[in-house]
């Protein structure tokens, strides 16, 4: 006997969740209930139509409502909302936006994919016409047209859309400030990690303002909590995004804190025969187990994906998320999976982290460009997190590093992983398996880190084994220079009764020198990260103290456990 399934809602969840259980079960008869008017299109994309790198309008639309329906005999209603769940029924009831008729549909099994929705914050003057969110093919029509016409842009939030609007829009040549709550851009990432990003904004003259917030919007300017106004004809709300379950919460079904419906692996609701997808749902992380909400295209594709099996009658279960992620922002590129150092801190666990700075092939090869990665692990070796940033082969390591935590490999095996080697693409020792060697070199005892970040010792000797070219550019105060090839000739320099930390770039060289004064018998550690990292860590200590007093703001996370009221979202 034929099935009733109604989808409630489209793009990744609902049309992967759709077309997956029409390739199965071909009894089932599928209708697909979207209040938009596009049932699938590629939201990812919509920041460089804007900026004029996708030209063609019609490329972001995934697959067709025409295409879906004739391929796998779907029934797809765009611009039909649905008002009502009756479980008692088992009807779902609605509104067809178009003509204004309402609507009831029987279901057997019902599957919520209705997504998430940007914040607005309730700030006076949000409500205007020139105040725009990016959820929507409309919504990016509009920002583009608005774009046209204006000359300066006030982006409220620093997270994936704010730094990708920022980009777009300011290739189109408008005046463009970042205003972030927060005391970083790219609130899921640690801050020492974010450096960079802050740095190709700067270059391409987008300015940021960090700890502010807007207290109200004019018709041509944003007012800050300091008193700063800022230009604004086009003024973009980018502060994180809420799960659509009015209609869940409506029901009855049971729902998380923060909003979002609860399931179970099987991506089953309190109601055995209502299934949830995507945006809208609370998951679980895939390393702890705790309770998160990842607003991520991926893991909603992948659940609309193993919910359609359920439905079908196959074995499926989904493992969880990783918050597996990654943003461009001009030159540079930001990718994380797992968790970060201050989840981790906050969080109370054990762990370790080591700094590599690999280049994604040999520097020999033309166009070899450095990255910096950062590896979070258990004292056993345990993959914990792994963020990296820099240019191109940024993706591999983050890809290849969170493969490795989700098989539940350790540090050990990223020393001994197999990838492929030519010069155009990696090296023989791979950025992976640099990564890897730092952090089994640290859990062997073979060097002992300290970070930038760490109070010293006031007695430390201070060791900078770069060139003296490199050191009279720019030094630690403090520091004595011996360059590291000159190290074992100048050992009586080195006092022996005074702890030693090397450095020198980013670490590597720092290291030999460590492992070269340890065997002589030195009390010795290595600066992680290097010149640079402390160059880095120092810019967060001085943009600190120069900013106003604020008041705390929420903790914002992708993987957020009962998590802030929101969040960066990038996904269904």
């Amino acid at each position: 006997m034929a099935r009733n399934v109604v989808v409630v809602g489209g793009v990744a969840g609902g049309m992967s969740f759709a077309a997956r259980l029409a390739r199965l079960d071909a009894s089932c008869r599928i209708t697909v209930l979207e209040r938009g008017s596009d049932v699938s299109f590629a939201n990812c994309g919509m920041p460089y139509y804007i900026g004029g790198v996708i030209r063609n309008r019609a490329l972001l639309t995934v697959a067709s409502k025409a295409m879906l329906q004739a391929r796998f005999g779907l029934d797809i209603r765009t611009r039909h909302a649905v008002t009502e769940i009756r479980r008692a029924d088992k009807q779902v009831r609605g509104v067809n936006l178009e003509t204004g008729e309402p609507f009831s549909l029987p279901y057997d099994q019902l599957v919520l994919a209705t997504g998430a929705e940007p914040v607005c914050l309730p700030i006076p003057g949000a409500g205007q016409p020139h105040v725009l969110t990016l959820n929507t093919l409309e919504d990016m029509d509009r920002i583009a047209h608005a774009a046209e016409r204006a000359g300066a842009a006030v982006i409220i939030g620093g997270g994936f859309i704010g730094l990708e609007l920022a980009e777009n829009l300011r290739e189109r040549g408008l005046q463009v400030c970042i205003v972030e709550l927060t005391d970083q851009v790219m609130p899921p990432m640690d801050p020492e990690m974010t450096i960079p990003i802050l740095q190709a904004l700067e270059r391409n003259d987008v300015q940021v303002l960090l700890g502010r917030k807007a207290t109200e919007i004019g018709t041509a300017q944003v007012t800050l909590d300091d008193g700063t106004r800022l230009p604004a004809e086009v003024v973009c709300m980018c502060a994180g995004v809420r799960p659509r379950s009015e209609l869940a919460a409506a029901a009855g079904l049971d729902l998380g804190p923060r909003g979002h419906i609860l399931v179970d692996k099987q991506l089953r609701t309190s109601d055995p025969d209502i299934f949830a997808v995507g945006d809208v749902v609370q998951v679980w992380d895939r390393l702890t187990g705790d309770s998160c909400a990842v607003p991520l295209a991926g893991p909603a594709n992948r659940q609309g994906r193993t919910a359609a099996n359920i439905v079908a009658g196959r074995q499926d279960a989904f493992p969880g998320v990783c918050g597996s992620a990654i943003v461009k922002v001009f030159d540079q590129v930001a990718g994380q999976s797992g968790w970060s150092e201050k989840r981790l801190r906050a969080a109370g666990m054990d762990y370790r982290k080591m700094y590599a700075h690999p280049f994604q092939h040999p520097n020999y090869y033309p166009g070899a460009q450095q990255m910096c990665v950062k590896l979070l692990y258990r004292p056993d070796g345990g993959i914990l997190g792994v963020q990296a940033i820099g240019g191109e082969g940024v993706d591999v390591v983050v890809n290849v590093i969170a493969t490795a935590m989700q098989g539940g490999m350790t540090v050990f095996d990223l020393e001994q992983v197999e990838l492929v080697y030519s010069p155009q693409w990696g090296a023989a020792k791979h950025a992976v398996n640099i990564a890897g060697f730092a952090a089994a070199n640290h859990l062997r005892g073979d060097v002992c880190p300290v970070y930038p970040d760490d109070l010293l010792p006031e007695d430390v000797f201070l060791l900078d084994v770069r060139t003296p070219e490199e050191f009279s550019a720019g030094s630690i105060p403090g520091a004595v220079n011996i360059p590291v090839d000159s190290l074992s000739e100048r050992l009586a320099e080195i006092p022996r009764d005074r702890p030693v930390v090397t450095y020198c770039a980013v670490g590597l060289r720092g290291y030999v020198a460590a492992r070269k004064l340890a065997l002589a018998g030195f009390q010795v550690s290595n600066l992680a990260g290097g010149f640079k990292l402390w160059n880095w860590t120092r810019r967060l200590k001085e943009a600190a103290a120069a900013r106003p007093p604020q008041v705390s703001a929420p903790a914002s996370s992708w993987a957020l456990k009962a998590g802030s009221e929101a969040f960066p979202g990038r996904g269904d």
